[in-house]
């Protein structure tokens, strides 16, 4: 998992009913933060401090979150109980967290109205273990895969982690899965497919033409390594 990078820990908060959710990682301290914002349509919080060459360089958590634009609110609680533990930024008169954020659009399914806000950020550092669940949960809770072919026939995505070590050096990673694709393992085999049309399988040629949704799909996540 990525907490077997030391000292990170994971939080989720899962609305099984509105099918939306936020992940919360939480990092060690001095832990330098660098990132990358791809796609059509991102929905990012303080992102621009992941670039080189920033006065802020730190960070002291990372949101993952449903809800679309709606969903970074919950970051306002993820800083709420970073600053209730005195961690964040020295800019002198405060410590400020630095808490990226980044989300992905779940309101077609469940409930639109149902959307992460800043109790959940803080519920989910609350949870944070180094033992998160995978799946279903947290920000990949209202996330789908498999979307050439209509939405209709998405699958579910979700969340989840591995991580690697070789000689020492340590990379884990979690990503919640929202993607316009199909999911294929490292082989190639397909893991998550469209779900059958009408007739029970897809046309001939079907795939050839993209469902209007294209780039409008998200993969967001966090690598970290010693």
């Amino acid at each position: 998992m990525i907490t077997d990078v030391a000292g990170i820990r994971v939080g989720h908060v899962t609305d099984p009913v509105g099918l939306t959710g936020c992940t919360v990682v939480l990092t060690p301290p001095g832990t330098i933060g660098s990132g990358e914002v791809r796609g059509g349509a991102p929905g990012t919080r303080e992102t621009d401090l992941l670039r080189p060459g920033m006065l802020v360089e730190e960070v002291h958590a990372v949101l993952l979150t449903g809800g679309s634009a709606f969903g970074l609110a919950a970051a306002d609680g993820v800083m709420r109980f970073l600053d209730e533990h005195g961690i964040g930024f020295d800019a002198g008169v405060a410590r400020v967290p630095i808490v990226p954020s980044a989300v992905l659009f779940d309101l077609a399914i469940g409930d639109p109205s149902a959307r992460p806000g800043p109790q959940d950020g803080y519920a989910a550092c609350l949870s944070a273990s180094e033992k998160p669940e995978e799946g279903s949960v947290g920000a990949g809770t209202g996330a789908t895969v498999a979307k050439l072919r209509g939405p209709d026939r998405a699958v579910k995505g979700g969340i989840g982690t591995s991580s690697a070590t070789v000689e020492g050096l340590k990379v884990g990673a979690m990503f919640a899965v929202n993607a316009l694709g199909e999911v294929l393992d490292g082989g190639g085999r397909v893991l998550a497919a469209a779900r059958p049309g009408p007739e029970g399988g897809p046309q001939e040629g079907e795939g050839l033409s993209l469902w209007p949704g294209a780039g409008r799909n998200t993969s967001i996540g966090v690598v970290a390594t010693n």
